[in-house]
C-alpha cells in the first residue's frame, strides 16, 4: 500500500511539474508574441537603397488634415462637389483589389468628384515605403498618376517580396520616360521621405489603422465595393456635397 501511495504521489508531482512547465512555456510564447506584435505596429522593414533594418513610424500630426494643399489629386474637376480620399499602401493586396474599383469610379465621376491619394506604407510590407518614394519621385516630374497606376497594376509581380525592389521601381520610372538622374536624386532625398511621412502622420492622427482607408468629404467610411461606393457618392451628390476639402 505504501508503494502505491508513493507511486501516486510521484505521478502527481510529475504531473504538477509538467503543467507548470507548459504554463511557463505558454507565458513565454505570449510575451514573445506581444513583443513581436508591438514591434510590428511600431516599426516597418526598411528598404532604402536596398538596405535593411527598421524605421519607427512617425508620430501623429498635431494639425492633421484629411487633404492638404499638396496632396496628390487623381482628378481635378473644375467644380468638384465631393472629395474622396484614400490612404493607401502600394503593396497592400486590399488596395490592389480596390484599384479597379477606384479607377471605374474616377472614370464615372471624375468631372464631379475629386479623388485624392495619400501615402500610408504599412508595417510588414518590405517594399511599401520604397514604392511610395518612387511614386513621390515621379510626382516631382508630373507623373504621379502614371506611377500610381503602374505600381498597382504590377503589384502581383513585386508585392510581398522579401528582397528590395528598388530596381523594379526604377525600371517603371524609365518606362514612364522620367529623367533618371533626377529620379534617383529624388528617391534618395530626405525631402521625399518626409513627404511620405506627412501623409502617415495625418493618417495616424485621423485614426487610420489599415489600408485602404477612405474619407468622403472628411468622414471616414468603409465601402465594401463598387456598389457601396457608388451609392455613397450618389448620396453626397444628391445632398449637394461639400465645397471644402478636408
Amino acid at each position: 500500500m505504501k508503494n502505491v501511495k508513493n507511486t501516486q504521489s510521484t505521478k502527481t508531482t510529475n504531473t504538477t511539474k509538467n503543467v507548470k512547465k507548459q504554463l511557463l512555456a505558454a507565458l513565454v510564447l505570449l510575451v514573445a508574441l506581444a513583443v513581436a506584435f508591438g514591434s510590428f505596429l511600431l516599426f516597418r522593414p526598411e528598404a532604402d537603397g536596398g538596405g535593411s533594418g527598421t524605421r519607427a513610424l512617425p508620430d501623429p500630426a498635431s494639425d492633421a488634415r484629411v487633404v492638404r494643399d499638396d496632396s496628390h489629386r487623381l482628378t481635378e474637376p473644375a467644380g468638384s462637389r465631393v472629395t474622396v480620399v484614400e490612404f493607401l499602401d502600394f503593396e497592400c493586396e486590399a488596395c490592389g483589389a480596390f484599384h479597379p474599383v477606384m479607377d471605374r469610379l474616377k472614370k464615372e465621376y471624375g468631372d464631379r468628384v475629386t479623388f485624392v491619394a495619400r501615402y500610408f506604407p504599412m508595417p510588414g510590407h518590405r517594399n511599401s515605403g520604397s514604392a511610395a518614394r518612387a511614386a513621390e519621385a515621379a510626382a516631382r516630374q508630373g507623373r504621379f498618376r502614371e506611377m500610381h497606376d503602374k505600381l498597382f497594376t504590377t503589384q502581383a509581380q513585386w508585392g510581398e517580396a522579401r528582397e528590395p525592389k528598388d530596381s523594379v521601381f526604377r525600371a517603371y520610372a524609365r518606362e514612364l520616360g522620367l529623367d533618371m538622374a533626377r529620379y534617383d536624386t529624388d528617391v534618395a532625398s530626405e525631402r521625399t521621405a518626409e513627404r511620405v511621412a506627412v501623409d502617415q502622420r495625418d493618417g495616424l492622427a485621423l485614426g487610420v489603422q489599415g489600408t485602404p482607408t477612405f474619407f468622403v468629404d472628411g468622414e471616414k467610411t468603409s465601402p465594401r465595393g463598387y456598389e457601396d461606393f457608388k451609392a455613397l457618392i450618389e448620396g453626397r451628390l444628391n445632398e449637394g456635397g461639400l465645397n471644402e476639402e478636408g
